[in-house]
């Protein structure tokens, strides 16, 4: 089994670490080998362009970026690569994460970017959806994210079956 990364997770800052972790332990829980990067668009654009720009190159698949403020990290990076890029608004700052949810998601026709939840859900989903593109070309994982679903409605089912007495 190939344990290179498929998955490069960046983040414009280390205080966006709690919140991409999440991404990072979904990625982890289906047995998808990832990388975390600290990157900034604005402070530290060159590496940013750089780690887009090389990762294809990397055997890197997917790109899952998270930032807030003015959060253009994900477009950024976007822009670097024809790899499939997910963005994660982080929350925050003077609009909780509303400003970094409208720079993630407004991104200019040809540069798409698929844009998350803000904060953690969002993060959870971004490794989610990661792992269901992999699964594209990967049956384990197709069988995995089969298992995860029936496991998540059994939980529901157990939940309401207590609630019931």
């Amino acid at each position: 089994m190939d344990n290179s990364p498929k998955v490069l997770i960046m983040m414009g800052s280390d205080s966006d670490l709690p919140v991409m972790q999440e991404a990072a332990d979904i990625l982890a829980k289906f047995g998808v080998p990832y990388e975390i990067r600290i990157s900034s668009a604005h402070r530290s654009p060159v590496r940013t362009m750089a780690l887009a720009s090389e990762a294809a190159g990397r055997g890197i698949r997917l790109i899952i970026a998270g930032a807030g403020m003015a959060a253009h990290l994900a477009g950024v990076v976007a822009a670097k690569t024809t790899l499939p890029v997910i963005g994660v608004p982080m929350p925050g700052g003077a609009l909780n994460g509303v400003d970094a949810l409208y720079s993630t998601v407004q991104m200019p026709a040809g540069i798409p970017v698929a844009t998350m939840a803000i904060g953690k859900a969002g993060a959870m989903n971004a490794g989610i959806f990661a792992v269901q593109v992999l699964a594209l070309t990967d049956t384990r994982l197709e069988a995995a994210l089969g298992l995860y679903r029936r496991e998540m409605d059994q939980e529901v089912e157990a939940k309401d079956a207590a609630l019931q007495g």
